[in-house]
């Protein structure tokens, strides 16, 4: 009773981190997933990633029991956030591509967040590559190595935090802005060559006869461009997973 009484204390501080993470993390945390797979998800990598960590030893008593939950739960929403980020990176590109290509409102309420559909499909597209590539297993490497970085128990400094969330925010929108260049050059180069024309014949409607032409051009560059950006997407996403605290390339 006593192995089994520690085995379940140290399976409790494990899920703590682990149900916290898995309810930010891609695919696997989406808001569309039902909270009862979400708790069967967060059971299976509890058993996954118990037996790899090293024993973590702690008093039962109640103070030690409330630090733990504090801490553990802060270190599982931020690694979260971090792999949440990555998601928002890909719904801001398409909100950028939309909006730049005149293509804002085209099946703009297809999923649960507000985004276009540009967003929709890259987000979607994004979590099912990222669920072919081992999403599961990275996660669950991820959660083991954690243990390496924040140790059971010790809470990071908030000045570290708060500067690694400002670090991870930058990149993500960094990333995001990346990811719909394309696009943005491209409404740049119809812009100019509207108000060239415009200005060269004043008469002609130029906003309708360029409407269909930026339509097609999103279109298309959504469809020839769509491999590129999930790769460095992709890229991005297991670059953290190897080093959530370094600089992201």
């Amino acid at each position: 009773m006593s192995q089994l009484s520690d085995t379940l204390w140290q399976a409790f501080v494990v899920f703590l981190r682990v149900s916290a993470l898995v309810s930010l993390l891609p695919a696997f945390g989406e808001r569309s997933i039902p909270t009862r797979v979400k708790l069967g998800i967060s059971i299976a990598f509890t058993l996954i990633i118990l037996p790899a960590i090293s024993a973590i030893s702690f008093e039962t008593s109640l103070l030690t029991v409330v630090r733990l939950v504090g801490t553990e739960v802060l270190i599982g929403f931020a690694l979260g956030i971090g792999l949440r980020l990555f998601v928002l990176a890909l719904q801001t590109a398409g909100s950028i591509a939309a909006q730049s290509t005149s293509l804002s409102q085209l099946l703009g309420g297809a999923s649960v967040d507000p985004v276009p559909a540009m967003g929709y499909l890259l987000t979607l597209a994004g979590l099912t590559l990222a669920v072919i590539m081992g999403l599961h297993v990275r996660a669950a490497q991820f959660l083991i190595h954690s243990y390496t970085l924040f140790p059971a128990g010790l809470l990071p400094g908030a000045a570290d935090i708060s500067r690694w969330g400002v670090q991870q925010i930058t990149h993500s929108f960094g990333l995001a802005f990346a990811l719909a260049t394309p696009f943005v050059i491209a409404s740049l180069i119809y812009n100019l060559a509207l108000g060239v024309i415009n200005r060269a014949m004043p008469q002609l409607m130029v906003a309708f006869v360029g409407a269909p032409a930026i339509t097609f051009a999103g279109l298309f560059l959504l469809f020839a461009g769509t491999p590129l950006i999930l790769s460095v997407w992709s890229d991005a996403l297991m670059a953290f997973f190897m080093n959530p605290v370094g600089p992201q390339p």
